[in-house]
């Protein structure tokens, strides 16, 4: 069975969705990243593809891993939430991966990719994000476990509650919804 995923409520976003708080700057900087790896991969690839091919199709990756984080982090949802999760982990491992690789073949990285030297490049940003994504991510996995628990809770009160007493003809008993809804006492 899948889970609901995070409706807005009144005022955005449920607490528990991705896209509300530090959230929106995270997926505002995985969509500026997504931006700039896949432009610069593709102008690489269509123009000068054969003086690197390594480090290009490295970086068009990366760029799909970013779009990919970008996309899921901005729908919040609990599916998203679990496709960033790995998207994440990707980009973590990816960034570890091509940052060693760069450094120790630096023959194989006549130009570099985002992911060249740990993202020193960009900052080191690309090494940091998707730590800063997990972390986040994280957070809202327990948010929403949290705000399960208490909703379970509260719905397993209410039904306590309706099976607890019987009604003034000797039915079933009445919710503190519906005693409230019919005006009884």
């Amino acid at each position: 069975m899948s889970e609901p995923a995070a409706a807005p409520g009144p005022r955005g976003p449920q607490p528990d969705s991705t896209r509300t708080g530090p959230g929106r700057l995270l997926v505002a900087v995985y969509a500026l990243f997504a931006l700039a790896a896949s432009a610069r991969a593709g102008v690489q690839i269509a123009t000068k593809f054969g003086h690197a091919p390594v480090a290009y199709v490295l970086s068009a990756f990366a760029g799909l891993v970013y779009i990919l984080a970008t996309v899921t982090l901005a729908d919040g949802s609990p599916a998203a939430r679990r496709i960033a999760v790995v998207s994440c982990s990707v980009e973590l491992a990816g960034v570890l991966a091509v940052g060693t690789w760069s450094l120790a073949d630096p023959a194989t990285f006549p130009d570099a990719t985002v992911w060249s030297g740990y993202g020193s490049g960009y900052g080191f940003v690309p090494l940091v994000l998707p730590v800063f994504g997990l972390l986040w991510l994280r957070r809202c996995a327990r948010r929403a476990r949290t705000l399960r628990t208490t909703a379970t809770s509260a719905e397993d009160a209410g039904q306590a509650a309706d099976g607890a007493g019987h009604g003034r003809d000797g039915g079933p008993g009445h919710s503190a919804e519906d005693v409230v809804a019919d005006g009884r006492n």
